[in-house]
């Protein structure tokens, strides 16, 4: 695992790669990466019939550990039949509970993946949040984690890694987010 309490140096070089990351990419990923977190916004409007506050929180409860089509399926399933399923027993209470008019943020981890998933779904132009996943991990660390765990519970080392998305978007001129969303594409398409 990275240290939680990193040198100058070590923060540099996490930015420095999530900037080559982003060079790297081709223009068709930066393209689709931009657009994530806004398509994701039109789709939480559209599975909650216009309360995209109330689709993203559904959403964002029903991500962990789910590929995003299975965390698309689950949160239509739950607006459709009025309750979440196929989930952990914790994500499917969170879900009922902001299905049922509790605000997300009074339900999900804020400080955490989950948290920053819902800001970033209810706000694709949000200038702070910005969600550190596996793949966000593996790619400022140039290192490919596979099952080895990567410490991400810890809020200092989630802290530690957003900042350095929030370095490398601010060089780059963009919005922490889609950094790291055109970055995940790239990833997660590498050759």
């Amino acid at each position: 695992m990275i240290p939680v309490k990193s040198t100058e140096k070590q923060r540099a070089a996490y930015t420095q790669a999530i900037m080559d990351k982003w060079n790297n990419a081709t223009a068709d990923q930066k393209r689709r990466g931009r657009e994530w977190y806004a398509t994701a916004h039109k789709l939480a409007a559209e599975i909650a019939e216009g309360n995209t506050t109330k689709g993203a929180g559904v959403l964002a409860a029903l991500s962990a550990n789910k590929s995003w089509p299975e965390n698309c399926r689950l949160a239509r399933k739950a607006f459709i039949e009025g309750t979440a399923s196929g989930h952990v027993r914790d994500a499917i209470t969170k879900a009922n509970r902001i299905m049922a008019g509790t605000d997300p943020r009074e339900v999900l981890p804020m400080h955490m993946k989950t948290g920053y998933f819902y800001l970033c779904i209810a706000d694709p132009e949000d200038p702070e949040a910005v969600v550190i996943d596996r793949h966000a991990h593996d790619i400022a660390v140039r290192e490919i984690y596979g099952q080895r765990d990567r410490g991400l519970g810890s809020v200092g080392r989630y802290n530690l890694l957003a900042g350095c998305y929030r370095a490398a978007a601010q060089r780059i001129g963009e919005v922490p987010s889609k950094v790291q969303a055109v970055t995940w594409v790239a990833h997660i398409e590498r050759k």
